[in-house]
Order: structure tokens, then C-alpha cells, then sequence
């Protein structure tokens, strides 16, 4: 009886241990500059009827560049589960000028993103991990692993933060009208140093999300990627979200830890200011006033 047990607990647990890839290899393209590699790119999607709706070369990467499409299936799954998965509505592609492609792995990110709603928009996942193996490729996975039990309560170690967090908070408004409009006006503007990549509103659910490039020489994007390891660009843009009149942004020790789970904690540390710098950027694009947190 004991190793029925066991055996039945196996085939239970067994689905939630295998190990999930944050990014997947596509076919090649011809290399050259950024932007015709991105316009390539953006054919074999279209294509497959992904509708673009941002891309952007990071400054101080200039050899990168990140394609957004959205995906009528995850749009609609977004819509059903509502709330802060509108996080997971823009769907990142990266290229680099030598014509390497890559893409977030749509179950890695939407595991950690939908979390314990996870289950209800898998099949609407699994589509779009065909459609983008379709017109992109399907080539080795990248970028360390995470087991499919962990990704919903995901963090980087003890007592780091995880989806959830009062850190992610940068302003509430009376409406999510006030809050959308502030954040389009900022981003308008450059507030901050920054610029709109892409923008998804779903007006009738108040949600919505903002792709945003941090673009200041000295505290943005550029900075941390080129320590931490550019060839993660699928991990970019970072992103605004928009919940009722309340505006959030992933914190950065999560958000940041999630597209590079195998960072050591020296290379970590190396960017040890960058989260507050992010919530900091932010915080003013969310038309907020920004207070400094605890020390890493």
C-alpha cells in the first residue's frame, strides 16, 4: 500500500516538477541593422496573425532590439481572469543585428504571471506557444529553468519578493481613467528619461498595461542589461500595469530576477541599486512620489 502511495503521489507532483525555460531559440534571419532584423521579424509574425503593437531598440544596447505582439487567445485570457495579469498581455520577442532570434517561453512567464489561474488559460498558452513555434521556430530553450510548481510563488531567495509585493504600488488614482491618462500623458512628455514602447487597454475590465524603455544613460535598462546579460532582451520591456485607479509595476527584485533566474548573487549585487532605480523611474511616469525602500 505504501508504494501505491507513493507512486500516486508521484504522478500527482510529477506535472509541477519538470523544468520551464524563461526563453526559446528561433530560426535565424539575415543579420544587418536592428530595425530590418525587428521588420523581419515583425513579417513572420504578422503573418501568423500576431497584431504588433510596439518595438524598440534599448539604449546603450543598440545591437538588440524587442518586438511586442499581442495574441487574440492571451488577450482574451486576460480579459476572463482580469486583475494583474494584464501584466502578461504583451508577448516579447528579441532579436539581436546578427539576425538571432529569441522569445519569452509563453508557459514560464504566464506559470509566474496568471499563478494559481494558471490552469483555466492554459489552453489558450499552448496555442500560442504552437503559433509562435510556427512563425518563429522552436529551437532549444534558454536562460537557467524553474520547476512548474514554483513559478506561481515565485521568488529569487528568502526573503526577496514575489508577484505580490506593497513594493509594486506607485500611485493610486479616484479612477482608472485619472490613472491611465496620467500615465499616457507622462510617457508623452519623456518623464523621466523614458518613452512608451506599447500600450493595452481593456477599458471595460480597468485593466491595462504600459511597455515602458527606460532610456537615462545612467540608471536605465542599458546599464543592467549589459551586466547582467543582454541576450535575455525578451525579457524587455519593463512594464506599467493598471488595476481599477491603481498603478503598479513589478518590483525588480522579482520582476528582474524572474527573466534571469540563474543569476549568482555577486552578479546580482552588481545591479543592487537597480530596483530602486526602476521604482524610482516608474513612480514619476505613474505621476507619484517616489520614497526610498529598504536597503537590498
Amino acid at each position: 500500500m505504501k508504494k501505491i502511495l507513493i507512486a500516486f503521489a508521484a504522478l500527482i507532483w510529477a506535472p509541477l516538477a519538470f523544468a520551464i525555460t524563461p526563453y526559446v531559440s528561433g530560426d535565424k534571419v539575415g543579420g544587418g541593422d536592428v530595425n530590418a532584423v525587428m521588420g523581419q521579424v515583425e513579417k513572420k509574425l504578422t503573418a501568423e496573425g500576431f497584431t504588433v503593437v510596439g518595438k524598440y531598440s534599448p539604449k546603450g544596447v543598440s545591437q538588440y532590439g524587442v518586438v511586442v505582439v499581442t495574441d487574440k487567445g492571451i488577450l482574451d485570457a486576460v480579459r476572463n481572469l482580469g486583475g494583474a495579469t494584464i501584466v502578461g498581455a504583451a508577448i516579447r520577442v528579441g532579436v539581436k543585428a546578427d539576425g538571432t532570434v529569441s522569445y519569452m517561453n509563453p508557459e514560464y512567464w504566464y506559470r509566474a504571471f496568471f499563478r494559481k489561474q494558471y490552469s483555466s488559460a492554459e489552453p489558450a498558452v499552448k496555442a500560442l506557444e504552437v503559433k509562435l513555434q510556427k512563425s518563429l521556430g522552436a529551437g532549444k530553450g534558454f536562460g537557467g529553468d524553474e520547476s512548474a510548481g514554483d513559478l506561481p510563488n515565485y521568488h529569487y531567495m528568502v526573503g526577496m519578493e514575489r508577484f505580490e509585493s506593497n513594493k509594486n504600488e506607485l500611485k493610486s488614482y479616484a479612477s482608472f481613467e485619472a490613472a491611465v491618462k496620467a500615465i499616457q500623458d507622462n510617457l508623452a512628455k519623456g518623464t523621466n528619461k523614458t518613452s512608451k514602447v506599447y500600450e493595452i487597454v481593456m477599458a471595460d475590465k480597468k485593466i491595462a498595461v504600459f511597455g515602458v524603455a527606460m532610456n537615462d544613460p545612467k540608471t536605465g535598462e542599458g546599464v543592467w542589461l549589459n551586466k547582467i546579460g543582454v541576450d535575455h532582451i525578451a525579457a524587455q520591456p519593463y512594464e506599467i500595469y493598471v488595476v481599477g485607479g491603481k498603478a503598479s509595476a513589478l518590483y525588480g527584485r522579482y520582476r528582474i530576477a524572474l527573466g534571469w533566474p540563474t543569476l549568482g548573487m555577486g552578479t546580482f549585487m552588481k545591479i543592487s541599486d537597480s530596483p530602486d532605480e526602476i521604482l524610482e523611474t516608474l513612480t514619476g511616469v505613474a505621476g507619484g512620489t517616489y520614497e526610498k525602500s529598504s536597503a537590498f
